[in-house]
């Protein structure tokens, strides 16, 4: 910097220049304005600028805009369109999280019965490690449909044929009334399920008659008494319905796993307290743990309980894995019992469309890969996997993603975040602050106009078509007469520059029975996971149990 710069910069600041040129901007224009009657409004922008640095100095928020008055605005400007400016003009298709654009595209080509295929090859760096594909067969099958089912609560007396691609638990009150009125459109079209979210069946899931899943969170939203807890009366009521085909009990959900929630009073409105079964204008309080049960054998027998309520009807729950014992805990108990959940859906770490802070966004809770295996493999270890159906959730927008989880040991798939795109979900990561600006996300009714239900609808009718019909192809081509027949020899993944590995040999898959030899202590424990833990774990607790070798030795 020039010395006389220096010397002008020890009288005053020169990072005040923008505050001073603001100020003699206002006195010229005044005298304009004084001498020719006009350029009043510049006089007003001026003098309005000139406030503005006089804010800047005195407020004690903001370092930025006390040291630099006016100017420092442009920071905050800058910092606000980034994700915009970055999402548009920066990032490759293939870069960004939670979703590429291309995955994103992906869904909104089939979304609206675009083309959907790509010209000049792969964007995929099939050399890099972590790189997947299907094996394809020399005698690929022809398939007469893609309409893919499987029968849930094969032995009650309300079963359900569920599609293999469903819509994820998304609350009213977290989605607005159209986006709820759209899923819910395309799902009865489309013949598929809805899961309500914890924030139970409002007017909007009724309104279209689309199936639901009827979640029942730790509020018992819905099916609650005045102090929270959990009414057998109104349970049955809601259950009842023809339009429930199966309840899914909330352990935990992976955007916040172990963490209850609060809707503050003034958001809770009219319509969602109607639907909640809560006061208006209270604050709504979600626990982070059950009343209703305190032990793996309380909750099995919850279970039933609501199973019978409902005259029949498929009833499972829904978890994140966290400690593995809690997990085996609650396995023991349906050996003990004999008292069997008709599904289990597992959520991945990684999913969750609600807003959560940010270490449980980020390290708390199980990914769904691993989630997903331990609970497939303890099932299977223990000879009850052919009796439980097994779904999951976690970043699932393509034909690929659900084959691969079916490989897995999955039975059919949820999506949140892809049936929000269908809606018109751009991204912009605003669901929290009741600001989306595609109207997905917001109760505010003037934005959510913008999502207009009809054409909406088709969308999510078109996604959950075009991506069966992908899936198809791929069942097709790899030999197979269902998604189900896919398991992880099918699947192959890029270890390093010269090396693939099937995940079936890649990832511990359990034997059928295996656990319980184990346990007689036949053969070794399958896992590491397995000989830690196993032993720890109580049907009549959650807790973590003293080693039983350990307590005999002592």
């Amino acid at each position: 910097m020039p010395a006389w710069l220096l010397r002008l910069n020890e009288h005053f600041p020169i990072r005040y220049f923008v505050w001073l040129a603001c100020a003699v901007g206002a006195l010229l224009s005044a005298l304009v304005w004084a001498a020719t009657g006009s350029g009043g409004l510049l006089v007003l922008v001026f003098v309005a600028l000139v406030g503005t640095g006089v804010h800047d100095v005195r407020q004690s928020r903001h370092s930025v805009l006390r040291n630099y008055p006016v100017i420092g605005h442009l920071r905050f400007f800058f910092e606000f369109i980034r994700p915009e400016m970055r999402q548009y003009f920066i990032e490759g298709d293939n870069e960004a999280a939670p979703f590429s654009r291309q995955q994103r595209s992906l869904v909104y080509q089939r979304a609206k019965g675009e083309p959907d295929k790509r010209p000049f090859g792969t964007q995929h760096d099939v050399g890099a490690e972590g790189y997947e594909w299907i094996n394809h067969s020399i005698a690929p099958t022809t398939l007469s449909s893609h309409d893919f089912r499987i029968t849930v609560g094969g032995e009650r007396a309300q079963p359900y044929s569920a599609s293999i691609f469903n819509i994820s638990a998304m609350s009213f009150g977290a989605l607005s009334a159209n986006a709820i009125l759209a899923l819910n459109a395309g799902a009865k079209r489309g013949g598929f399920a809805h899961d309500t979210g914890e924030g139970s069946i409002s007017r909007y899931h009724r309104e279209h008659g689309g199936d639901l899943i009827w979640e029942i969170g730790s509020g018992y939203f819905g099916c609650r008494h005045d102090d929270g807890s959990f009414s057998e009366e109104r349970f049955a009521e809601t259950a009842r319905d023809p339009q429930v085909k199966m309840i899914e009990l909330k352990l935990s959900q992976g955007a916040k796993p172990g963490h209850g929630g609060v809707l503050p009073g003034p958001k809770v409105t009219p319509e969602i307290a109607a639907a909640r079964g809560v006061a208006v204008g209270v604050d709504c309080v979600s626990p982070s743990r059950h009343a209703a049960f305190d032990s793996p054998v309380g909750m099995l027998q919850f279970i039933d309980k609501l199973r019978t309520l409902s005259g029949g009807k498929p009833v499972g729950f829904k978890l994140c894995i966290g400690h593995p014992w809690e997990w085996f805990a609650i396995a023991k108990a349906m050996r003990e019992t004999n008292l069997l959940p008709d599904f289990i859906v597992v959520d991945g770490a990684e999913g969750g469309t609600g807003a959560a802070p940010l270490e449980f966004t980020d390290h708390v809770g199980a990914p769904l890969q691993e989630g997903l295996l331990l609970v497939h493999n303890t099932l299977t270890g223990i000879g009850l996997r052919d009796r439980i159906q097994l779904g999951c959730a976690g970043k699932v927008v393509s034909a690929f993603d659900i084959a691969r989880l079916m490989a897995l040991g999955a039975d059919w798939c949820n999506a949140g975040r892809g049936f929000m795109f269908a809606l018109g979900c751009i991204q912009a990561q605003a669901c929290h602050t009741g600001h989306c600006p595609t109207g997905v996300t917001t109760q505010d009714p003037m934005r959510q106009k913008a999502l207009v239900v009809p054409t909406k609808a088709d969308r999510v009718f078109m996604f959950h078509q075009e991506t069966l019909r992908a899936l198809k192809e791929l069942v097709q081509a790899a030999g197979l007469q269902h998604p189900r027949e896919i398991t992880a020899a099918h699947i192959v993944r890029r270890v390093a520059d010269h090396e693939v590995k099937l995940l079936a040999t890649l990832l511990p898959f359990v034997k059928p029975g295996a656990l319980l030899a184990a346990e007689r202590g036949e053969i070794d424990w399958p896992h590491q996971v397995f000989r830690l833990y196993w032993p720890r774990a109580s049907a009549h607790s959650f807790l973590h149990q003293p080693d039983p070798l350990a307590t005999a030795a002592a």
